[in-house]
Parts: structure tokens; C-alpha cells; sequence
């Protein structure tokens, strides 16, 4: 008797690339597709889908290499968590970008076999992904590094100090409410569409920053946000009691890029929840954020010098110093999976607060399944 295959997605703009995935994942077994629903999409991606729930399933379950398709009626990255206890599979598959430490844990917990494939194009096609289809869009994302929160005036107030930035190419379609500067990208986009504008970066990214938080805003978001987005390659950011930084230090030379880029592992945690507060229980004053400040400017050291224990180490004191201020940033869950990584990385933090986004850490040799980031070069 065949074994019980499982794989769950959007699968919105149906292509090659999907149906290869079918087909690798249906070697193992009878296939089952676990479609997430139009809601779960606009949750995880910030937007509907091209196709809706009813015509994907028509398409997925067309596809020869599929037993069955259904639509998730849960929501989050295991919304297919009710269709998973009653199908009970023997085998659920997922790519190199699918993987998470939340559904490793639930086929552990079951007894189910877990699989993760690298995307592999067919042979004599061209690679394929739906963000690579839709997004002609070129709009970066970026990871705040180090320093993270000196760019409210509330912070740095206690005592000045950098927010380190990489921008980074759209080379997947990062969750929203992820702390990857999704708001702040989506009004780039509502500005100028799928490309930044050419230019003086500082004056763009001024502009964004204005257009980001119109008067009357009540939540300021930090003009990292903008900088890391606008300006290519590396930035440092110098904060001192004010919105806009004093000055802003850049790095676009290959080898800091390569050097960043080499260092750095996604684990994808999904977005964060609705109703989280991460103002809650602060503490901040001068010594938490000098303790910021320092380890900031010992990451944009390290990576000056491409030292990747230092960069490691300078990295994790940065995250623990932002816990220190707000703590509701962690929660258990974030706690005991950094805690599962910590023998094979150098430093770690979270791309976003309270649990949601990506563990992000600093290794010097692979992570297994985890997501690598590519670093935006200088525009021509």
C-alpha cells in the first residue's frame, strides 16, 4: 500500500516549478495538497491572490502527479494542522523555503517523516517561483543588523548611537509583519511602484520616511526603515535624540557584502500576532541603551574587518540588549528554539518582536534548511 504524502502552500500562479515540486514530493508516496485559503494568504503575504482558493484547487488537483487537494481551514503557517490529524500522512514534504521549525515539530510529534527539497528546475527549463513571476517588483526589503530601536528619539535619547541596515533583494516574498520593513516597503511601492527612483539615497530616503509617517501619525516608524530599503549594500545609521540620523555610513564593496551574506540563516517563524504590544513592560535608560550602542558599533566594526565570531558575537549582545529594554520581544517558544540552535551559531536575534518574522542567525558553516539572504548591490 502506498504511503500517505503531504505537502501544503498557496501554489497561486500555478507553474513549473510547482508542478516539479509535486513530482519529487510524489515519489514518496500518494500525494495530498494542503491548499491555504484566500484569507491565509492575505494574512501571511499582505494581498490576495491572483487565482482564488476554488481555481487553484481546480488547477492542483488537475495536475497528474496529485492524489487529492483540499483547502485549509486553519489559518498561520500550519493552517492544514486539522486536515494533517485527519489525514495522518506518512510523509510530509516541503522546499528549502517552506521549512519551519513549527512543522518539523509537528511531524515529530506525530511520527510523520519529514522531507525537505531543494528547488531543482526540471531539466531544460528555466527556475521558477511565484515571487520571481509577479515580482518584476524590485523593491528591497532589509534586516536590521544591530542597533534596532536607536532610531526612536525615546531611545537614543539615553545615549546616541547606529542602527546597522542590509537591503536586500526581493528574492523571496518575505511574510508580512515580519520586521523585514514590509510597511515601509508597501509605501515605497505606492509611491513609485516596482522600482526605487535613481538618485541621492538620503533624499529618497527622506521622502519615504515623510510618506511613510504623514502628520498626525501616533506610531513614528524609524527611519531605518527607509534607509535600509533605499540605500544599497550596508548602512550605519548614527542616531543622537532625533528622527533622522546625524550621519549615515555606507558599505557597498563586495567583499563586506559577500562576507554578510556568507553569515547570515533564516528560520522562518511567520508573521507576528494580531494585538501584540512590544511597548509593554519597558525599561529603557542610559545603560541598555549604551549597551545597544556598543555592540552596534562592534557589529559595523566586524563586519569592517569581515570577523565573523566577532561579527557573531556583536550580533547576539545587540538582541540581548533590546530584550533587556523590551522584553515582551521573546517569548518561551523563541527562547527554547534559540536555545535548540545555539551550539551551531555564533549569534542570533529575531527579524521581528514578539516572537513573529525569522530567527536570524550568524553560523560559520551551513544551517541546515535554512534561508539565505542576497544583499542589494549599488545601482548602476
Amino acid at each position: 500500500m502506498a504511503k500517505k504524502v503531504m505537502v501544503s502552500g498557496c501554489f497561486d500562479l500555478l507553474h513549473s516549478g510547482h508542478v516539479a515540486f509535486f513530482q519529487e514530493a510524489a515519489a514518496y508516496g500518494d500525494l495530498y495538497v494542503a491548499l491555504g485559503s484566500d484569507r491565509t494568504l492575505f494574512e501571511l503575504k499582505g494581498r490576495v491572490p491572483i487565482n482564488s482558493e476554488q481555481e487553484r484547487l481546480f488547477m492542483v488537483r488537475a495536475v497528474s502527479h496529485v492524489k487529492d487537494a483540499f483547502i485549509s481551514q486553519g489559518s498561520g503557517l500550519l493552517d492544514f494542522l486539522e486536515e494533517f490529524k485527519a489525514l495522518r500522512p506518512d510523509v510530509f514534504v516541503v522546499n528549502e523555503d517552506g521549512h519551519t521549525p513549527a512543522k518539523q515539530q509537528l511531524c515529530e510529534e506525530y511520527g510523520v517523516e519529514y522531507v525537505v527539497l531543494t528547488r531543482t528546475p526540471q531539466a531544460g527549463l528555466a527556475p521558477r517561483s511565484t515571487t520571481a513571476l509577479r515580482a518584476i517588483n524590485r523593491i528591497p526589503f532589509r534586516i536590521d543588523l544591530a542597533g534596532g530601536w536607536l532610531d526612536q528619539p525615546w531611545v537614543s535619547k539615553h545615549y546616541p548611537g547606529p542602527v546597522v541596515t542590509i537591503s536586500i533583494e526581493p528574492s523571496l516574498e518575505f511574510n508580512e509583519r515580519s520586521g523585514m520593513a514590509s510597511s515601509t516597503r508597501n509605501a515605497a511601492i505606492e509611491l513609485w511602484g516596482a522600482r526605487l527612483p535613481l538618485g541621492d539615497p538620503e533624499k529618497t530616503a527622506k521622502i519615504l520616511f515623510c510618506y511613510d509617517n504623514p502628520p498626525g501619525t501616533q506610531e513614528i516608524s524609524g527611519s531605518q526603515d527607509a534607509i535600509g530599503i533605499v540605500f544599497p549594500g550596508l548602512a550605519k545609521a548614527d542616531y543622537e535624540g532625533e528622527y533622522w540620523p546625524r550621519r549615515i555610513e555606507r558599505r557597498v564593496d563586495e567583499e563586506s557584502l559577500r562576507f554578510v551574506e556568507s553569515a547570515l540563516y533564516l528560520i522562518t517563524l511567520g508573521p507576528r500576532q494580531d494585538g501584540y504590544d512590544v511597548l509593554a513592560n519597558t525599561r529603557i535608560d542610559r545603560d541598555g541603551a549604551k549597551a545597544l550602542a556598543d555592540a552596534a558599533n562592534d557589529c559595523w566594526d566586524a563586519i569592517v574587518r569581515r570577523d565573523r565570531v566577532a561579527f557573531g558575537d556583536a550580533f547576539r549582545r545587540s538582541f540581548e540588549a533590546q530584550i533587556a529594554m523590551f522584553p515582551e520581544m521573546v517569548n518561551r517558544p523563541i527562547l527554547d528554539l534559540i536555545d535548540r540552535y545555539r551550539a551551531d551559531a555564533l549569534g542570533w536575534k529575531l527579524s521581528g518582536a514578539g516572537g513573529g518574522g525569522y530567527l536570524i542567525l550568524v553560523a560559520d558553516r551551513p544551517i541546515p534548511n535554512a534561508i539565505r539572504i542576497a544583499a542589494r548591490r549599488a545601482d548602476e
